[in-house]
């Protein structure tokens, strides 16, 4: 459906795509991975015809339509929602707004160029474009209140929403998203993540999000040593694979037959756990044809995350009475919260605002004052705080490792070698510790913050939005790191693998109180009497 023939790209010198060869096809979910700088995104523009290649090219199927989704959320500020959405099929839009400029200036010699287009129009199902649009608006959760607003007079968060419904409108038949979860709430992803499971087209995304590029990817494109190659299952196979072929790799005198077999029983344990059951037959029959030499090892580097504690804590950890905090103008975030934290918790601290989880971290971290109540750490606990805005803590013109040893305690800690150290594990090393601070980037500033916090060892994480400009290969180290840590977790994340895998309590803060269970993240979200409960306690 979907093909790209020798396609090549090069900026001065440095090559980005080196003859890269491969198809799409239709009824399958590709998701593009790759490092940061790696091209996934500039692939995604060149399938769109946004960006040339150097050489090469892409062809679509004759007949076939393909549908972007819109990255600048100001595109279609000058439109009305539910018109925004139907431009999403512009072939059908084209003919609808000839029809309506006909009409417009009509007079007999018209007549019979509206009749053709109607018929046109007719064949596209173009008369129930309104109501489809409007179904799939319902489903995103835009209301029909707001299907008639000018784009424009809409929140950020609410636009994401309308730009995913123009790219699903009229069933493209391939469909290209680059970070489609971004802004996302959990349920709108879950509802998209349910949709794109069963879709029957060709869709190609770029994402950070594990879980989702698990839940919807038949296959994964991997970026890597200026190729795309293209490995049959989702995301965990192909790192799980990838980190397989690594260690056969190391164990070089391993014998071929007992590679076969340890890849054998690898695949028979993915495919007995594919989520997906209808995904899981075409799996099991494409995975039962790999052989040993189909899985390569990954150039990709993972950061060497691992946070220790100077000391164990206590039992008592966090007590919180009546906390309530509002914004600068007045407008209620929580109201009346009452925490009191245990040994052991790991806490994701959620909200239906994102402005309230911040505040209510920078109130227990003494940057913010809260409007009323108190809170109380326990005396053998420390505290390490990762904000979702780092910026303050980069504003000097300083190298890194002057940077982290302004958080160093002892003498020992200040020597450049243990500093370096510290660096090291975070992808830092020679050169790249004396970078300066101000021309980091998203990414790197975050690696930084992590080094800061692996170096003060305290035994209580708070972690506000962790995973905000880091690559998947950091994710995945961070997840695990923090699955292993033995202190006290807190931490607010729109991964839904994050969530999961490390929480083992949830606490959602409102402006009528908080609920606190000890549960994981999804059996929390999927509970339908505490849904009406979280409900009414967000509304008037």
């Amino acid at each position: 459906m979907l093909s790209v023939s020798n396609l090549s790209v090069q900026f001065g010198k440095r090559v980005l795509f080196d003859e890269v060869n491969v198809a799409f096809t239709q009824g399958n979910c590709y998701g593009i991975i790759g490092a940061n700088g790696a091209g996934k995104s500039t692939f995604l523009k060149i399938l769109a015809g946004q960006t040339d290649p150097t050489s090469g090219h892409v062809h679509l199927e004759p007949g076939k339509r393909m549908s972007i989704l819109e990255q600048n959320h100001n595109s279609a500020d000058d439109f009305t929602v539910l018109e925004a959405v139907v431009m999403g099929n512009k072939p059908l839009y084209k003919i609808k707004k000839e029809i309506d400029d006909l009409y417009a200036d009509y007079d007999d010699k018209n007549a019979d160029r509206i009749g053709e287009l109607q018929v046109k129009f007719e064949e596209m199902n173009g008369w129930n474009a309104d109501s489809n649009a409007a179904a799939l608006l319902s489903n995103l959760g835009i209301n029909a209140d707001l299907h008639f607003t000018l784009m424009s007079e809409l929140d950020s968060k609410l636009k994401v929403r309308v730009l995913l419904a123009q790219a699903l409108f009229g069933n493209p038949d391939v469909l290209i998203m680059d970070e489609p979860t971004n802004d996302l709430d959990y349920e709108t992803i879950s509802w998209l993540e349910n949709f794109l499971a069963d879709y029957e087209n060709t869709v190609i995304v770029v994402s950070h999000d594990r879980h989702f590029l698990d839940t919807v990817c038949t296959d994964i494109g991997d970026i890597d040593f200026g190729k795309l190659n293209l490995y049959s299952g989702n995301y965990t196979f192909w790192y799980e694979s990838s980190q397989l072929a690594a260690r056969q790799r190391a164990q070089q005198n391993k014998k071929s037959e007992e590679k076969a077999k340890e890849l054998q029983e690898f695949i028979a344990r993915f495919s007995a756990n594919v989520a997906k059951s209808k995904q899981a037959t075409s799996r099991k029959k494409m995975l039962s044809k790999l052989k040993v030499d189909d899985i390569k090892p990954s150039s990709r580097r993972y950061p060497a995350i691992i946070f220790d504690r100077e000391r164990e804590a206590g039992d008592q950890i966090l007590n919180v009475e009546g906390l309530s905090a509002s914004t600068d103008e007045g407008e209620l975030l929580f109201d009346n919260v009452n925490i009191n934290l245990a040994k052991g918790d790991k806490v994701a601290i959620i909200s239906r605002d994102s402005r309230a989880t911040s505040a209510f971290y920078e109130i227990i971290n003494g940057n913010k004052k809260a409007d009323k109540g108190t809170f109380q750490w326990g005396v053998t606990t420390t505290q390490s705080y990762l904000p979702s805005d780092n910026a303050d803590f980069f504003t000097d013109n300083i190298n890194l490792v002057d940077w982290l040893r302004q958080y160093a305690k002892t003498e020992e800690e200040r020597e450049e070698v243990y500093i370096r150290g510290f660096l090291g594990k975070m992808l830092f090393s020679g050169e790249e510790a004396l970078k300066k601070c101000t021309v980091l980037s998203g990414g790197e500033k975050v690696r930084c913050m992590l080094s800061r916090m692996m170096l003060m060892r305290a035994n209580v994480l708070m972690l506000d939005e962790p995973t905000n400009h880091l690559d998947l290969e950091s994710i995945t180290a961070f997840n695990n790191s923090l699955k292993n840590f033995k202190g006290t977790v807190m931490l607010t994340t729109h991964d839904h693998e994050f969530a999961q895998t490390v929480a083992n309590r949830i606490i959602e803060l409102t402006p009528k109180g908080n609920i606190d269970r000890y549960s994981t993240f999804d059996e929390y979200m999927s509970d339908k009497t505490l849904k009406d409960q979280r409900n009414k306690m967000y509304t008037e």
